[in-house]
């Protein structure tokens, strides 16, 4: 099993769309979560799923073609979950070869971790988690979580100490905290890896294509 997030930038590097399908193209995830995104990323899924247009928030700021976040599988999605925010959370709960996972799609902070309402975004994303982690269902967390964590890249303390905090005592497992100059993650149970190996791979690390590195997780 594969999954990998990517922030796209708001398809900002829309002269390099080819370049950018074929990039999401070969990341030959089973769960693709995308973020910043644009429905002009149109990818060949089984299932896909979105939040709302950004057109219905700001219509004079966003493209009609541009949502937050994506998520496309190869895994049929059994419901979908209510999260905090519509237009940058999305839970799908997928029946998966390794049983059920509810994938939370997101962006922790549309504005960066230094604007004042990324507290409250994560405050109310760790909430949703929490509600989540308590039905029983493993998790996979998967997105711009606007944090690094093995350097001092882009972070803030508290968010860092908060996240890790949180993904401990629900037994989550951030797969994705040791990679430099990261800030788009994938984390997930433990019972759902359990003795699964990892293997991590990025893409876009010059950073042509979006100003985020893209990121992938294989469970062998």
């Amino acid at each position: 099993m594969r999954i990998a997030t990517w922030n796209i930038e708001r398809l900002r590097h829309k002269k390099f769309l080819e370049q950018i399908l074929l990039a999401c193209e070969q990341t030959q995830a089973d769960i693709l979560v995308l973020t910043e995104t644009d429905h002009r990323v149109s990818l060949d899924y089984p299932y896909s799923f979105h939040t709302p247009p950004l057109t219905d928030l700001q219509p004079v700021f966003y493209n009609p073609t541009e949502n937050r976040v994506s998520i496309y599988t190869n895994y049929p999605c059994i419901r979908q979950h209510k999260t905090c925010d519509e237009y940058t959370t999305l839970c799908v709960e997928l029946e998966t070869p390794k049983g059920r996972l509810l994938v939370y799609g997101t962006i922790i902070g549309i504005y960066g971790n230094r604007h004042p309402s990324f507290q409250q975004s994560l405050t109310q994303q760790l909430d949703d988690i929490k509600r989540l982690s308590a039905g029983g269902t493993p998790v996979c967390i998967c997105g711009d979580f606007n944090c690094s964590f093995s350097d001092g890249y882009y972070f803030t303390k508290q968010s860092r100490e908060t996240l890790l905090r949180t993904f401990s005592d629900y037994d989550i497992d951030l797969l994705t905290k040791n990679e430099a100059k990261c800030i788009d993650h994938i984390a997930v149970s433990k019972r759902f890896i359990s003795n699964s190996g990892i293997q991590i791979a990025e893409w876009n690390q010059d950073k042509l294509l979006s100003d985020h590195k893209g990121i992938a997780v294989c469970f062998s």
